[in-house]
């Protein structure tokens, strides 16, 4: 069975555009408090709590390294 935890996008305003951008980080709300950065509850996902990083960012490499039940 797998455990999952609610993971947020880590967005930035770009200054020319005026859009927002993802910065390619995607973390815990623990972590992004911890951090600094604003949440948008409303965008929240949700993935394995095994691609998290010990500070409670997703992990590319450990995700890579776990099976999926689905295809992403």
């Amino acid at each position: 069975m797998l455990n999952f935890v609610e993971v947020f996008d880590v967005m930035e305003v770009d200054p020319a555009t005026g859009e927002t951008v993802w910065t390619g980080v995607t973390g815990t709300r623990t972590a992004l408090q911890r951090d600094g950065f604003a949440i948008n509850p409303k965008a929240a996902a949700y993935c394995p709590i095994e691609w998290l990083d010990d500070r409670g960012y997703l992990d590319s490499e450990l995700a890579r390294q776990h099976p999926r039940p689905w295809s992403i």
